[in-house]
């Protein structure tokens, strides 16, 4: 039985029409529904059947005021004792859940595979960060700028502010474009 190679490819059609198909499906999910539908039945049928062993049905027709009083007494006693039971169930179920984690927790310590745990971002001084890395050597704050070079700034030239009617009075002129002339060479 050689496969064609036309078999392989992306674009070859399926086998079954898309009307089979669904037939198939609606058949599936019909066959899908009675089959959930007996599981809830039995299961209702099998709670019933439990429900009428451990608590017989009530006989009281015929008693007395004092008659039920009593009843309801062992029937309050019966729920405490219920209660306390189950409280006693749950407590140890809690003791068993922390026991089973620290348990889990050793097996990965000696396994070596311990989980990292999720890192958060912290803000943290540059004196803090040093105390950290240096431990107690280090009790007061370093000074950044003390070790720092200083540079002296050049002060900027000024040009002296003189009177603005006298620099007019001495460009005007031939000579004073012939100064500026000059300087600009």
């Amino acid at each position: 039985m050689d496969p064609s190679p036309s078999a392989y490819t992306l674009s070859s059609k399926p086998k079954i029409s898309a009307s089979r198909r669904l037939f198939l499906k609606t058949k599936m999910m019909k066959k899908a529904m009675v089959m959930l539908e007996n599981d809830k039945q039995v299961r209702q049928e099998e709670r019933e059947r439990t429900l009428s062993e451990r608590v017989p049905e009530l006989q009281l027709s015929g008693l007395s005021t004092q008659d039920l009083q009593t009843l309801c007494k062992e029937l309050h006693q019966k729920i405490d004792a219920v209660d306390e039971d189950r409280y006693d169930i749950a407590s140890k179920v809690g003791k068993n859940d922390v026991e089973l984690r620290d348990l889990s927790q050793k097996i990965f310590e000696l396994k070596g595979k311990m989980k990292r745990p999720n890192l958060k971002r912290v803000r943290v001084s540059a004196d803090a960060m040093l105390g950290a890395l240096l431990g107690a050597k280090v009790k007061e704050s370093v000074d950044f700028k003390a070790n720092l070079k200083t540079v002296k700034k050049e002060e900027e030239k000024k040009e002296e502010v003189t009177d603005w009617r006298k620099n007019v009075d001495a460009m005007s002129g031939m000579e004073g474009r012939m100064k500026l002339f000059n300087a600009g060479q």
